[in-house]
């Protein structure tokens, strides 16, 4: 074992006075889930365990949608990048695989501050590519990796709507850790977050909760006594609830951070805000390159545009013009035509008019001088409006190149997205089947004998009648998966396993193996069902509690479950013998 995987840190205390350590690589690969109202501490934990990680040298990412974490800045040496001028850089989505980059491949921890984009498109778009960029180079890369999503209700909502970047982070809770990507959600009303997130989660922390909504999923969840005890806490105080200990749950007091709280509610007195840590200016450079060359290329758009309008209206006012110099010299030939025809100017010329004829005659000659200066002029125009017109077409050209490259560069970025989902079908179909939910198949032929009664009689399945002296009682034997199912339908609990399952997020198929390795075996508790069913023993206990609510199973004392009393009075009728 590596030394990295052997590291802990110090978060807090137990209820006993004991400090709690929590192991470095499963809160970096893991997934976690912090809730608790305003004010009950879940966000100090959220920063508590971010100091204690940057001081051991992991980077992380925070996607901070209230700008309270730029406080981490006091002690460490942060990129804060948003739309805020206090940031140290402003950034946009073109940046999203810089930021990535510089997470994972140059160690820099980053704040990812949303709070300042007065459009929520782009900041949701900023969220999604990141966090796309963090998944696809990790794929790569496998290094241990903490993605902090504050408000993490806004994106994965309980009742939909949470649109790309929701099925993004959904996809990172599901398929990240095997890559090395964690995520840490954070919401003060887990009752608004979806659930598929919260059972799948492997650390939990549950600060005080008050509204019935949000108690309730704490009852689901952890255990109907845990409802009522949630409400109870004190600020700071927290329900931990992990995989990787033998203990469900314990009552931790956390720390406060160290560092600069700049999430507290503004008071009265003034507070002076502490020197903050600065990344380097070569750092900040290259985000600016971005920045700059995007506003160039915008720039330049602008100035096409405008340039193309200029031509445009260039090219009427010489059409007009055109237009206007083509009548004058219709004009002209005309007059010219007239007067230049003998028996039009016999008509008008006056008897022995031999000097009006001599003015007439001048006067269309200097007529025809200006008719050629008029067609001379009239060619220059034209010459003008044809080299215009091809300016016009060279722009236009320059414009349906740019676009068709746009055009070119998102069809070969869709090509590739779907590459990388076959590639990722292809090479982790396994993956996929457990984390849609599936089951392990039913078992084959060939499996466990079948119980054999003192008579020598085989029993398939059910109860059987046995009296041993002290009166009538039953013993439970065992039946393929099938069988147990239509057991289930015969004596009308079935729709009640149903509706427990859907509830909990487990498959049907789960909630009649727990019944049935309980049926079989009698009490048991959360550690022993869950590694059978191969599900995390937070989704078995969501499930056994909301059977327990269904009324088929009943806890005994020391957390075991057993079939409920009147289910295990429908169950006495031995299914078959062989």
């Amino acid at each position: 074992m590596s030394e990295d995987r052997q590291r802990e840190i110090l978060v807090g205390e137990t209820d006993d006075g004991s400090d709690l350590h929590l192991p470095v690589v499963e809160l970096l690969t893991g997934r976690g889930f912090v809730t608790g109202k305003s004010g009950s501490g879940k966000s100090n934990t959220a920063s508590v365990i971010a100091e204690e990680l940057l001081e051991a040298g992991f980077p992380l990412l925070i996607v901070d949608t209230d700008g309270e974490y730029y406080g981490l800045k006091e002690e460490y040496e942060m990129l804060h990048a948003g739309a805020d001028e206090e940031c140290d850089i402003q950034i946009g989505p073109e940046h999203a695989e810089q930021m990535a980059t510089l997470a994972l491949e140059e160690n820099v921890p980053i704040i990812l501050d949303v709070s300042g984009y007065l459009d929520e498109e782009v900041a949701d778009e900023l969220l999604r590519e990141t966090a796309r960029q963090l998944f696809v180079k990790e794929k790569k890369l496998k290094k241990p990796f903490l993605l902090v999503v504050e408000e993490v209700h806004e994106y994965i909502p309980e009742g939909g709507g949470g649109g790309e970047t929701g099925k993004l982070l959904i996809k990172i809770g599901k398929r990240g850790r095997k890559h090395g990507l964690g995520i840490l959600g954070i919401s003060q009303r887990p009752a608004d977050v979806k659930k598929d997130f919260i059972t799948q989660a492997n650390w939990l922390v549950w600060h005080r909760l008050t509204w019935d909504n949000d108690t309730k999923v704490v009852g689901r969840i952890i255990d109907t006594e845990y409802s009522e005890l949630v409400s109870e806490l004190n600020d700071g105080q927290a329900f931990v609830q992990t995989d990787w200990n033998e203990v469900d749950v314990r009552k931790i007091q956390f720390r406060r951070k160290r560092t600069f709280d700049a999430g507290a509610t503004p008071g009265l007195d003034d507070f002076e805000r502490p020197e903050l840590k600065s990344v380097s200016d070569a750092l900040v450079g290259d985000l600016q390159d971005i920045s700059e060359r995007k506003e160039r290329e915008e720039n330049r758009i602008i100035e096409l545009e405008n340039e193309l309008e200029k031509k445009e209206k260039r090219i009427e006012t010489l059409e007009d013009e055109l237009e206007n110099a083509r009548d004058i010299s219709n004009a002209a030939k005309q007059m010219a035509d007239a007067l230049s025809n003998p028996s039009m100017v016999q008509t008008q010329l006056p008897e022995g008019g031999g000097e009006e004829t001599r003015r007439l005659h001048e006067e269309i000659v200097e007529l025809e001088r200006e008719c050629e200066v008029l067609e001379d002029d009239l060619e220059a125009r034209e010459q003008e409006l044809a080299e215009a017109e091809e300016d016009v077409e060279t722009l236009e050209a320059l414009l349906e190149s740019r676009a068709e490259t746009i055009d070119q560069l998102r069809t070969e970025n869709e090509r590739l997205r779907r590459r990388v989902s076959e590639l990722e079908r292809e090479q982790s179909p396994t993956d996929e089947a457990t984390e849609t939910g599936s089951e392990s198949p039913e078992p084959a032929e060939g499996g466990p004998e079948p119980i054999v009664q003192a008579d020598g009689d085989e029993i398939e399945f059910g109860y059987v009648s046995i009296d041993d002296g002290a009166g009538p009682a039953e013993i439970i034997v065992a039946n393929e998966r099938r069988e147990f199912v239509e057991l289930l339908e015969t004596v009308g609990i079935a729709g009640d396993v149903r509706a427990a399952s859907e509830r909990s997020r487990c498959s049907f198929e789960t909630a009649s193996q727990i019944v049935a390795e309980l049926t079989r075996e009698g009490p048991l508790g959360t550690a022993t069902l869950a590694p059978r069913v191969e599900r995390s023993p937070v989704a078995v206990q969501s499930l056994l509690s909301e059977l327990c609510s269904e009324s088929v199973l009943e806890r005994e004392e020391g957390r075991r479950y057993v079939l409920a009393e009147t289910v295990r009075s429908k169950l006495t009728l031995v299914e078959g013998r062989r």
